[in-house]
């Protein structure tokens, strides 16, 4: 049987291989994306001071209406409980925009802007760089990542039995990576070991991963656990900007092209009451991480293991502010926070800064896999 499986495990990965070394770089790139870029533009997210208490929101959304073009409005806020960052003001567009600012000076910080590097390590990691077709065509990058990806299942599955020990000797000797017996041992040792110690984790990333490739398996992978899967709300559904939920409108805003050219000022009423809400989801969530109002919804995440994405949800009357209704996370639909341990899962956040680190480490692991596996080929048939 083993013979069978090398043979599967060879005539996949080589021509596979090299997709699957892009996958995963690009993707271990991005695992501290959000460090990186913090780290590098410390005064867009962070204030210079935190001095007395934070201006009213209405003020702020007020400062930051005023610098952008008649088409864009102001769609919501985010709050974090750490004193020092920016409050991160939501726009209508482009589709997950904001602007940072100095809660206690009203300085207008600046737009937030995926850094070029890893814009690109995104592409790469997701199409291939490739972009959709306007006119529907067949997404060749997606589907190429999605192939490989499906591809480097088999793969890791069919080294596990290759790999399989026969004596509790050989599996200790198996997961020993040798520094000093020669260049080929090493390639070898780091192959086999390096593959062994990193499978839970790669099995657990393509396997998430795969849910944005092909919607059929998608469906299938909600339904071995049970869940339902539902379309997702395109107007006002949580996504996520430089690491943190928030509220997200693509398109124009409510107005019609009529409206437009009055300007963003007179929609600041809606804003009126954004802070006498937050200062009650506040009092109500002793420990929250971050706090987002959008016009007559909010949502309170709290920093916890597990889903990355959970938040409480709430709705509130946009003309006082009153809270009609609690949704909290343990009451979601089953879809919603299926969705959100996927992406968890998928990027190593579900146990924090950990196992982000040993996410970041089996995704490099995952890329020398290929080129480990190209050399003892090559080496194997005389060809180097």
């Amino acid at each position: 049987m083993k013979k069978a499986f090398r043979k599967i495990h060879l005539w996949l990965s080589v021509p596979f291989g090299l997709i699957i070394t892009v996958i995963c770089l690009s993707g271990a790139a991005l695992v501290f994306e959000d460090e990186v870029t913090e780290l590098c533009r410390r005064d867009l997210y962070y204030v210079e001071k935190v001095s007395g208490a934070p201006l009213p929101v209405e003020y702020l959304i007020e400062k930051v209406a005023g610098t952008l073009p008649d088409s864009v409005a102001v769609t919501g806020v985010s709050i974090s409980s750490d004193a020092e960052r920016a409050y991160q003001v939501n726009l209508s567009k482009p589709r997950r925009a904001s602007v940072y600012v100095d809660q206690y000076t009203g300085e207008v910080k600046g737009r937030h802007e995926r850094a070029p590097f890893f814009l690109t390590m995104f592409k790469l990691h997701r199409w291939l760089l490739d972009g959709m077709k306007p006119d529907g065509g067949i997404f060749w990058g997606k589907m190429i990542v999605g192939v490989s990806t499906l591809m480097f299942v088999f793969v890791l599955i069919s080294g596990i039995v290759i790999w399989w020990p026969r004596t509790k000797k050989a599996l200790k000797n198996s997961l020993k990576i040798a520094v000093g017996k020669g260049r080929r041992r090493f390639w070898y040792d780091l192959h086999v070991a390096g593959g062994m110690y990193a499978l839970v984790l790669l099995l657990a990333m393509a396997l998430t991963g795969l849910t944005w490739s092909f919607s059929w398996y998608r469906a299938g992978f909600y339904k071995v656990f049970g869940v339902e899967m539902k379309q997702r709300a395109g107007h006002g559904a949580l996504q996520t900007v430089h690491g943190t939920p928030q509220t997200a409108h693509g398109g124009k805003s409510g107005r019609n092209s009529s409206e437009e050219g009055r300007g963003n000022r007179e929609h600041t009423s809606s804003y009126t009451c954004w802070q006498q809400v937050y200062e009650e989801l506040k009092a109500r969530n002793a420990g929250y991480k971050q706090i987002t109002v959008s016009n007559g919804s909010a949502s309170v995440s709290f920093e916890r293991f597990g889903n990355q994405r959970a938040a409480d949800r709430y709705a509130f009357n946009p003309q006082d502010g009153e809270i009609t209704e609690v949704t909290l996370y343990k009451d979601t639909d089953a879809s919603g926070k299926m969705r959100g341990w996927i992406y968890s899962v998928h990027v190593g956040s579900w146990g924090g800064m950990f196992t982000r680190i040993l996410t970041f480490i089996a995704a490099l692991l995952g890329g020398t896999l290929p080129l480990t596996g190209y050399y003892l080929w090559l080496r194997r048939i005389r060809l180097i």
